[in-house]
Order: C-alpha cells, then structure tokens, then sequence
C-alpha cells in the first residue's frame, strides 16, 4: 500500500495553482456580476427620466434633464441614446410656427426646459451610433434661446427659427439650415464652414468675424447682414440677396 506524501512539493504546487485559477474566476465572475447589475441600475435611471421628461410640472422635466445630463457625462456609452431622447423632446416640444402664429404671440417666452435641453445636447460631445448620425432639430422654433460657444457641427437644423437667436462662436460646421430664419441672429464669430445655408433668410444678421468658407449661400436673404471681417473664402453666393430690389 503506498502512501500519499501530501508534503510533496508536486502536489503543494498544484493545489496553489488550483487555489490560484479558482480565485481568478471569483474576481472575474463577480466583476461580470457587478458590471451586470450597473448597467441594470443605468438603464433603470434613463427609463425613470424618460418618464419625468413628460411630467405635468415643469421642476420635474428640469431634474430629468438634469439626470439625463449625470448620465450622459457618467456613462458615455449612452450619450448619443440620450442626445436622440433630448432631440425628439424638443421638436415635440418646439415646433416650428408658422409667419402667421409667430404673429399672434404677443410675448415670446422660451421655456426653461428647451433651453436646459439644448445645453445638454450641444455640450455632451455625442458619440454617434454611425457616421450618418446627426442632431436632428429641424422643423424647430429655438427663439430665445441663448446659444452661444454651442457645437451643433453637422446638425440638421432644416426650416428651424433661430431668429435673434445668440449663436456667438457656435460651431456649425457642416450644418443644415436650408430655409432656416436667421434674421437678426448673433452669429459673430460662429463657424459655419461648409455649411448649407440655401434658401436661408440671414437679414440683419451678425456675421461678423463669421467663418463662412464654402457655405453654400444659394439664393440665401443677406440684406442689411453685418459681414465685416467675415471670411468667405469659397462660399457659394449665388443668387444670394444683399439688397432690396
């Protein structure tokens, strides 16, 4: 009968390295766990602002934004989800008027959660979910809002009112703002390289110190804008209005 010698140093070695792999599926498995129950917690925080984005009161659409923001800023791999959430909250919540229902409101107010909604969106820095991904706040009336140092580059803000808007040292490289109401709009400084601008009513506009290098400017309302400085290198202006006819 042989006996097992238990102090063979063949079998301490092994039972360490038994002891050792067993430890490491512990910590691997537990991290799994614990990666689980986060991303489980996360959703749960976006699915309960959600609902609050379409509270009664106004202080509870406020905190969702607010929570939204924490967790685009926490959790970057939901930043483009929550831009889209914010995106379709606006264009539901400020919808484009029209010449005639623009007229009938006496007093224009903007309300507090369109622009803590545009903060978010133009500061989160969103990681797209594909390359034709963009913010998308066309068919929107922004006025009053203040915009200003705001990165919108590459957003489609088709047919938007952005009338005396402040849109001082935006960035709106590649933007869309086809049939877009810029009249009167503080853009000094903005970049609006490349942008499409067509059809695009910029009278009175401040563009001073502008970068408007290939924008197209196709048959664009230019009258009275200030251009002073404005770098126009490449711009398309054809057809552009600069005065009344």
């Amino acid at each position: 009968m042989h006996r097992i010698n238990i102090w063979n140093p063949v079998n301490k070695h092994s039972n360490n390295r038994n002891l050792l792999s067993n430890l490491i599926l512990w910590i691997v498995d537990s991290q799994e766990k614990q990666h689980y129950v986060s991303q489980t917690s996360i959703k749960k925080r976006l699915m309960m602002a959600v609902t609050q984005l379409h509270h009664q009161t106004v202080d509870r659409r406020l905190k969702a934004i607010l929570e939204l923001e924490k967790l685009a800023t926490s959790h970057c791999q939901y930043n483009w989800e929550i831009i889209e959430i914010l995106t379709a909250f606006v264009r539901k919540t400020a919808p484009h008027k029209t010449y005639e229902e623009c007229k009938a409101i006496s007093v224009f107010m903007i309300n507090p959660e369109i622009q803590a909604s545009l903060r978010v969106i133009s500061r989160s820095g969103p990681q797209k979910s594909s390359e034709f991904a963009q913010i998308d706040l066309s068919y929107t009336d922004l006025r009053g809002t203040n915009l200003s140092e705001a990165n919108f580059a590459g957003a489609n803000l088709y047919q938007a009112n952005l009338s005396g808007v402040n849109l001082a040292g935006a960035n709106l490289t590649g933007a869309i703002l086809s049939a877009a109401n810029l009249s009167e709009t503080n853009l000094a400084g903005a970049n609006l390289s490349d942008a499409i601008i067509s059809a695009a009513n910029l009278s009175k506009a401040n563009l001073v110190k502008a970068n408007l290098s290939r924008a197209n400017f196709y048959l664009a309302n230019l009258e009275q804008a200030n251009l002073q400085d404005a770098m126009l290198d490449g711009a398309n202006l054809r057809e552009a209005k600069f005065s009344r006819q």
